[in-house]
């Protein structure tokens, strides 16, 4: 059997090595002619599967080490019988830690006073069930919105778009949908943005095609809203104006722990055993932390300055911001090539969970919000 995986895809070769001969390539490379000789395909979002890339190709099983599947056309695998399988859940951790690490760092930069503040949650899948149920217990006043998902769970505490559009924070965790009755596509467009309050702060990690990029450009200048973006239209040709205006820009990193991507590839690797119904037999080793102590001992600070400081003990989100605007603003006419680079030579990121806060003097409360962001105390 032969493999063919994109690049990018975590322990690719290790993982299905015991099925045959694993070749990894660059998932922007993937071509029907490069696919004539393999059984089985591994990608990420960025490649496009569907008729042209398939057609008179020997692939019976196609893998996506994603929680998005728009790139996938499953019309075509299921009437051609070609087995596939998503990754659903597999970052919903990572991403919802990026979600918290961004709030948390604006919230330290700006001087915001969380007390009291609405969060509207679009999207309550995986992910966003995971980030409404923590911000809840944070103390905001959690608004959730999931229209399909409202329809299968009636009498839930569910609203409308128009009382999401009133919240002070906003984040998106829908998938992409061209169409239909709950399409997503430029979900966020002109009108809808231009219905934000002065100072909001937006936060987009689903897909970037879920918001009008022009036109929130034009609402950041207009109304001062404070802007997250992990994801964009057009990527990986972003847009560059709007990547300045940008508060935390980020090149489609957001679920990219490594413990995120390695469950990708497990979620994966345990889908082809069935299909071939062999026993999984692999597991990952992680490597290990040398020091994963976090020293908290000044407890005179304010809350979101200590619990700023312990995120950014293991996640400068900052630093991740900052990283792209220089390098593509260094050369802005290779912007496509370099989000690419910088996706594939991310730095190691490792979760939360990993981590233990030392300290003889944190209150209650503090202990309690570290706990719900599975640090260990």
């Amino acid at each position: 059997m032969r493999i063919l995986v994109d690049e990018n895809i975590a322990f690719g070769k290790e993982a299905f090595k015991q099925f045959g001969e694993v070749d990894t390539i660059n998932g922007r490379a993937i071509t029907n002619s490069c696919l004539k000789e393999y059984d089985v395909l591994l990608v990420r979002s960025i490649t496009k599967v569907d008729a042209k890339l398939l057609a008179n190709t020997k692939i019976k099983f196609i893998g996506t080490a994603t929680i998005g599947t728009d790139h996938i056309d499953k019309a075509y695998l299921e009437e051609h019988g070609i087995a596939f399988s998503d990754a659903k859940g597999c970052n919903a951790d990572s991403v919802t830690e990026y979600v918290f690490s961004a709030l948390f760092h604006l919230f330290k930069k700006f001087s915001i006073n969380p007390e009291g503040l609405s969060f509207g949650v679009v999207g309550i899948g995986n992910i966003g069930s995971r980030v409404s149920r923590i911000a809840k217990k944070l103390g905001f006043n959690v608004f959730k919105n999931d229209p399909p998902l409202q329809l299968k769970q009636a009498g839930s505490d569910y609203v409308s778009f128009d009382e999401i559009v009133e919240c002070d924070i906003i984040t998106l965790h829908v998938p992409l949908t061209m169409s239909g009755k709950y399409k997503t596509f430029h979900l966020f467009d002109k009108n809808n943005l231009s219905r934000l309050k002065e100072n909001t702060i937006f936060i987009n990690t689903s897909r970037g095609e879920v918001v009008d990029n022009l036109a929130l450009l034009q609402t950041i200048k207009s109304i001062n809203n404070r802007t997250v973006l992990d994801v964009w239209e057009n990527e990986p040709k972003i847009n560059l104006e709007l990547m300045d205006k940008v508060d935390i820009t980020t090149p489609h990193i957001a679920g990219y722990s490594l413990e995120g991507k390695v469950n990708g590839t497990k979620i994966l690797y345990d889908a082809l055993c069935r299909f071939l119904n062999t026993t999984p037999s692999w597991q990952p080793v992680y490597p290990v932390i040398e020091d994963n102590r976090i020293r908290l001992d000044d407890n005179t600070n304010s809350l979101v300055s200590l619990i700023s400081s312990a995120i950014k003990n293991v996640y400068d989100i900052e630093s991740d911001s900052k990283r792209l605007k220089k390098v593509i603003s260094a050369a802005p006419g290779k912007c496509g090539v370099l989000f690419d680079e910088l996706r594939k030579n991310y730095p190691l990121r490792r979760e939360f969970f990993n981590y233990c806060i030392e300290s003889k003097d944190l209150n209650t409360q503090l202990k309690d919000i570290l706990r719900l962001l599975r640090f260990k105390v």
